[in-house]
């Protein structure tokens, strides 16, 4: 999701930014009355999946295109992609984050380029897709990832909110396809990931602009699949569910309150695992797909939301 975009990214996810229209969901203990301080402090429920490190070099020498790669699951991926040998260029409006993104990779052995961009204006995301195409030699992979919140309901939503919502979410995602696939066709070759999110499956009262924009981008992600299939170009749009991102953490909530909150709002919420996605989580899924792994799929939206969507649980804010 840049929630980064925007000023934020779900991305950036890198999406993240909570002031600007947070996603509902955290209203959800509130709700209920549940005391945060009433519940333990670790962050994973009983069962859950660890993390474990990806085979190393899957994208050794490809070159890698991130939007909204400055905090979240943007962040994440630009840092997984480098791991394992990829050279990574991202974009996002914050530069001193986009610096300090780009320092880690590098310092931990890895390459990438940060380049300031915001992905609502054309002439920076054609400048910021030719850049990293002239530097690594093309674009093998590419993850539209930018994106922002639009959480109010309609008719107190402004026109410019809508607008600026679709512009970042939407409008954002086929400016970068646009300036993307001349590199690829000149290639005969490429992956493109987009991130949309479990919120154009199940909607939510306050989530109109939002869940609008996602499920464009999912509409996006189907037709570009079919122009661009017959010259071995794969289209997919990944569909997180809520993610411990700036995007959701209301800021400047402390570490330890945060934690227990999350304890609480992940039973509520998420039937599965019954906790909020880590970035470094979504960020795998987004290799996966970018991965030889998957040759044969193209114009699919994989959910990637722990069985929210799967379940019926969904805690609504209380609205007076």
């Amino acid at each position: 999701m840049d929630t980064n975009a925007h000023t934020s990214t779900s991305s950036d996810a890198d999406a993240e930014s909570p002031a600007r229209g947070r996603r509902s969901v955290l209203g959800g203990a509130a709700v209920l009355g549940l005391g945060i301080a009433a519940f333990g402090t670790t962050a994973h429920a009983a069962g859950a999946p660890s993390r474990s490190r990806d085979k190393a070099g899957r994208f050794q020498g490809k070159s890698v295109l991130i939007t909204g790669g400055t905090s979240g699951i943007g962040r994440a991926a630009a840092k997984a992609f480098a791991l394992e040998g990829a050279h990574v260029g991202f974009c996002g409006r914050r530069a001193e984050l986009g610096r300090q993104v780009e320092r880690e990779i590098r310092d931990a052995g890895g390459e990438a380029t940060y380049i300031e961009a915001d992905i609502r204006l054309e002439d920076q995301v054609r400048g910021f897709v030719d850049r990293v195409a002239s530097r690594y030699g093309g674009i093998d992979v590419a993850f539209n990832n930018a994106g922002i919140g639009g959480g109010k309901l309609p008719h107190e939503m402004s026109v410019e909110e809508w607008d600026d919502v679709q512009a970042t979410n939407a409008r954002g995602v086929f400016l970068a396809i646009k300036y993307e696939i001349p590199h690829m066709l000149r290639a005969q070759r490429g992956v493109i990931i987009c991130t949309s999110s479990s919120a154009a499956e199940q909607a939510r009262p306050n989530s109109a602009a939002y869940t609008a924009s996602k499920r464009a981008v999912q509409g996006l992600v189907k037709s570009a699949a079919l122009a661009y299939g017959p010259k071995g170009i794969r289209v997919n749009a990944l569909l997180p569910g809520t993610t411990d991102t700036p995007f959701v953490r209301p800021p400047g909530i402390p570490d330890a309150d945060w934690v227990k909150y999350k304890q609480a709002w992940g039973p509520l919420n998420v039937d599965g695992f019954e906790r909020m996605a880590e970035a470094e989580e979504i960020a795998r899924a987004a290799l996966g797909l970018a991965s030889d792994d998957f040759p044969y799929m193209t114009g699919a939206s994989i959910s990637v939301d722990g069985g929210s969507t799967a379940g019926r649980r969904m805690i609504q804010p209380s609205r007076t």
